[in-house]
């Protein structure tokens, strides 16, 4: 079954005549994601690889009724609009791979999208990857393989690491879905692990965490609170990280006492997950359960 992403999804990519978007369609076509249309303004009769591109999502819907998903390409200063567009156009599900957005736009359509039910992945992301069905997003197809572990991850570079260590030893992925690493994202750790929870094909649950905020903590309280019955492994980064220092992401930043290593991995083993010391041990807590 996949959560959220399988081979009955349709893709629209906002943003798909720009160089990022145009290279990354063809590799997702290549994968054998169904991208059956693509958005840019004023390029509408284009092609992008055999990808018919119009100027708004309510021009694709009239030609794709069966769009379901949107992936966006699009630049900062433009991509809220972008992300709004797929919302009123009744998508359910956007992945929002660009950087740089400002939080307080973020805010504003993460709200907007959990008032009409829709599902936002990112921004600053990824993307998600059901192996063997569906690509939506940036995600280097040789580290993954179809299976039933389940990978949730705020950071883009552990998840293709800790998953290609799985796929080495013959352990396969039921999805994988890299929320992002800012400070507002759309799905957050503890949605992802419900549905993953629910999930018939996924047995093992991996979560690759980082400092900052308290994303980490609130989801060892709601193990325990909705008492989580599959198996949870997971990887906090930077561990050696000062208090004040950003570390990579917008959102992996220590202050006023939270959002540390120490605490993110105290909260989750006292809620029953293994926590490995090293991504690479990840794969060897996971094989413990196989």
């Amino acid at each position: 079954m996949a959560i959220l992403a399988n081979k009955n999804t349709y893709i629209v990519v906002q943003g798909i005549t720009g160089r990022e978007g145009a290279f990354h369609t063809k590799l997702m076509l290549e994968y054998g994601s169904k991208i059956i249309a693509g958005v840019s303004p004023g390029k509408s009769g284009q092609q992008i690889h055999g990808v018919p591109v119009y100027d708004s999502i309510e021009e694709a819907l009239k030609n794709h009724s069966e769009i379901n998903t949107s992936i966006i390409f699009v630049p900062a200063r433009y991509a809220s609009d972008a992300v709004y567009e797929a919302i009123d156009g009744g998508l359910k599900l956007i992945v929002v791979i660009t950087e740089g957005i400002p939080v307080h736009e973020t805010l504003k359509f993460v709200n907007y999208a959990k008032s009409r039910g829709v599902h936002i992945v990112g921004p600053n992301c990824p993307g998600i990857i059901t192996p063997g069905q569906c690509k939506i997003g940036i995600l280097p197809v040789k580290a993954f393989k179809p299976g039933r572990v389940g990978i949730v991850s705020r950071s883009g570079t552990l998840t293709y690491e800790i998953a290609e260590a799985l796929t080495r030893r013959g352990v396969g992925q039921s999805t994988v879905l890299g929320i992002g690493g800012d400070p507002i994202t759309g799905l957050n750790f503890i949605e992802v692990v419900d549905m993953f929870e629910a999930d018939k094909d996924t047995d093992i649950i991996v979560v690759i965490g980082e400092i900052g905020g308290d994303m980490e903590e609130r989801l060892a309280k709601h193990i325990v609170d909705r008492q989580i019955r599959k198996p949870i492994v997971a990887y906090i980064a930077g561990r050696t990280a000062p208090p004040g220092k950003r570390m990579g992401h917008a959102g992996a930043i220590i202050s006023m006492g939270t959002g540390s290593a120490e605490s993110k991995i105290k909260a989750l083993r006292e809620a029953g997950v293994k926590v490995a010391e090293t991504p690479k041990q990840v794969a060897e807590l996971v094989a413990e359960y196989i």
